[in-house]
């Protein structure tokens, strides 16, 4: 079979500006998508093709239309799973389906509502520790509160602060150096020569115990808490009625953790530093969240807040998280015009898909009204904020009302003044902001 790619970018080209790359790679697959049609291949070491693509169509095709014919590549599956484990995120195949299956009903809506007054506490207890009227970073508070969402949320208020903060600590030295790792192939030999993914998998060994040490405590207290921990601890496979394993219960606890708090402290901090700059929303929010002021909080209040909703929504289009997914081909495919071999890597940029002037009017600008009514339904094939297909994110409901939840309680209680400073990204393994300067003013001293 003749096999037809997109046009191939020099892989000395990609050595020449290692060093660029490494730091943030996104002004470079932008500039080869424009030279390249939308899409290009490089040939890594191993002589692998490497199709990265923009294309829109080619997303939908493999995230969701022929999703069987891809897998997801190293990069998660073994990369990541040494320090994480094997969960939902890192797994493929028959597990993730088996694990999918089983933890899905956990984030269903009707059981995240118990869950809604531990977010919504966690978050008021955090934003009371902000630093009025000097400008200050947004990313180390919401990276705090995002943690702190997910523990509570989890584990409720029976782990002590200490064991949290280890944890907490863990799981940043982690994933910090498994960018390292990635962002670095060529020097994988020297980490490992001086002890550093040693290191690192102590570590790793380290905040597994610790889990294990909390999921014991729960089991011998026969205390129940409607927290994540007791949902995962019940549930049970269809096949033969039993429960998840320690070893696989960690994993799964582990991924949410590395999951399910970063890329909200990421889209948190990217919405209030857009605030900041776009302060006409402020009001909107304030004026639409008092009808559920007075009232009790759940799923259904949170509906209620359309301008809340839309700034959520045109954050994670300007600063998707999750900027870039990939995939491996399973078997040979045709995807468009082009037909590739089974082995092919495909990088899906989410990034560039969201900014794409084809899809989106003036793709660039902070405009929330774009997620408003029926405006929103022109851009759903265009927006991908927690990924398509069966693989979407499990959290996907989570991570919303826990943003909506922060926001309302945010900017009832402060003003928001935007610095001269410019914000940069830096895209990680999620897409990171820094120096993403605020002043937080009392509403009401």
């Amino acid at each position: 079979m003749r096999y037809i790619y997109p046009k191939k970018v020099p892989i000395y080209k990609f050595l020449f500006n290692a060093n660029s790359l490494t730091k943030n790679p996104i002004p470079f697959h932008k500039k080869y998508f424009n030279e390249c049609s939308d899409s290009f291949t490089v040939a890594n070491s191993k002589k692998r093709k490497i199709f990265l693509t923009r294309d829109a169509g080619i997303a939908k095709q493999v995230l969701k239309q022929k999703h069987k014919k891809y897998i997801k590549s190293e990069i998660q599956t073994k990369f990541l799973s040494k320090y994480v484990g094997y969960g939902l995120l890192t797994s493929n195949g028959q597990l993730w389906l088996k694990q999918r299956r089983l933890i899905q009903p956990a984030f269903h809506k009707q059981k995240l509502e118990k869950l809604i007054e531990i977010i919504s506490s966690t978050v008021k207890e955090e934003l009371l520790k902000i630093k009025t009227n000097e400008f200050i970073d947004v990313y180390p508070i919401m990276n705090e509160l995002a943690f702190n969402v997910v523990a509570k949320s989890l584990f409720s208020f029976s782990s002590d602060k200490e064991t949290l903060r280890r944890l907490q600590f863990i799981i940043a030295e982690l994933q910090d150096f498994i960018v390292k790792e990635l962002r670095q192939p060529h020097k994988r030999w020297w980490l490992n020569l001086t002890g550093q993914v040693k290191k690192k998998l102590k570590l790793s060994k380290e905040s597994r115990q610790l889990i294990l040490n909390i999921i014991n405590k729960r089991r011998e207290s026969n205390e129940t808490h409607d927290d994540l921990l007791d949902m995962l601890l019940a549930v049970t496979y269809e096949d033969d009625g039993s429960v998840m394993s320690d070893e696989q219960l960690i994993d799964e606890i582990l991924i949410l953790f590395v999951a399910g708090h970063e890329t909200t402290a990421n889209a948190l901090t990217f919405a209030t530093y857009l605030l900041a700059n776009n302060t006409q929303y402020i009001a909107q929010i304030r004026e639409e969240s008092k009808e559920i002021q007075d009232t009790s909080l759940s799923i259904g209040s949170l509906a209620q807040l359309p301008v809340a909703k839309a700034v959520v929504d045109e954050t994670m289009r300007l600063y998707p998280p999750a900027w870039i997914t990939d995939r491996v081909a399973v078997e040979d495919d045709d995807l468009g015009k082009y037909q590739i071999e089974k082995g092919a890597i495909i990088g899906i940029s989410f990034y560039e898909i969201h900014r794409d002037p084809r899809h989106w009017n003036n793709p660039n600008d902070f405009f929330p009204e774009r997620f408003v009514g029926e405006e929103a339904k022109k851009h759903s094939k265009y927006y991908y904020p927690f990924g398509a297909g069966p693989r979407m994110c499990i959290g996907n409901n989570f991570a919303i009302y826990e943003m909506l939840l922060t926001l309302v309680n945010l900017l009832n209680n402060f003003d928001l003044e935007s610095s001269d400073e410019e914000m940069y990204i830096n895209p990680l393994v999620t897409l990171r902001p820094v120096n993403a300067k605020v002043k937080f003013k009392k509403l009401y001293e």
